[in-house]
């Protein structure tokens, strides 16, 4: 029987071998070593460069809230410590704002601040003390002039005028439904309730027509406004009346009315 000869590996022979495998070994443990001492030597450098310090607080979605205001309410500072912002308590300091409604914080690095707001939409202003308090959607009215009120007369939202509580809520439901472009055709909302409709109201437009509505659905009835408006003859005074069937009445024909109504009532007597 033929026994194949087997190649006999001398130590001698293994020796380069285990040699070569541990200076690579080594090797690889220099390189992460060094890797290591550069990173640290990076972080220190990078901790105690301006790098490591809020170099820009950025602030989006405010429309009547300052980014002054934001900024001071978040209790943050350009030059304080990047990692040590707590988004939480941001967050938390800026909803203290009455009229904020969410808040959002990115950390951008290398030291960027982002701060997003969302504010609660101002749905009306009442005039108080040469100064005009919003109204917001949730009905709140904020009422603190020195931190939150405004000498400017509002572009933005009607003025209310001789509302109480109780329809300035049904009112402040239907304002939030209406839409920015017709709500900014409003310059003030009077509430001039009826004997027959106790919600009956009278608005002055930013145009110069006069309107008389109701609150109950008059998010809807408003939309109409504008097609009503672009078909009336400029040369006639008068006012319109929301209901179901939008009518234009001329002042002259209101007046006859009221004089023929005084002369029946007389010829009665």
């Amino acid at each position: 029987m033929y026994l194949a000869k087997q190649k006999v590996v001398t130590i001698e022979d293994r020796i380069p071998k285990l040699k070569q495998r541990r200076k690579q070994k080594a090797n690889r443990r220099l390189i992460m070593y060094i890797t290591f001492f550069f990173l640290l030597l990076s972080g220190i450098l990078y901790f105690q460069s301006p790098l490591s310090k809020i170099g820009e607080i950025t602030i989006t979605g405010n429309q009547n809230i300052t980014s002054e205001q934001i900024s001071k309410l978040s209790k943050l500072n350009v030059g304080t410590s990047f990692w040590k912002v707590n988004q939480d308590e941001v967050k938390q300091n800026i909803k203290k704002h009455p009229e904020i409604k969410d808040v959002t914080i990115q950390k951008q690095f290398p030291n960027n601040i982002k701060i997003n707001v969302s504010e609660l939409k101002r749905v009306g202003y009442i005039s108080g003390h040469n100064t005009f308090y919003p109204i917001l959607e949730n009905g709140k009215i904020i009422e603190n002039a020195q931190k939150f009120g405004s000498k400017a007369i509002p572009v933005d939202a009607p003025i209310l005028i001789d509302w109480d509580d109780e329809a300035l809520k049904l009112l402040t439901k239907e304002l939030n439904k209406i839409q920015p472009s017709i709500s900014k055709l409003i310059s003030e909302i009077h509430h001039t309730p009826t004997e027959y409709d106790p919600l009956q109201m009278t608005l002055y437009m930013i145009d110069g027509y006069e309107v008389k509505a109701t609150v109950r659905n008059f998010a809807k009835n408003i939309t109409a406004y504008p097609t009503i408006v672009s078909e009336l003859d400029p040369s006639l005074n008068g006012y319109i009346e929301l209901d179901v069937v939008p009518t234009f009445i001329p002042y002259e024909q209101e007046s006859t009315s009221e004089e023929g109504e005084m002369v029946t009532d007389e010829s009665e007597g």
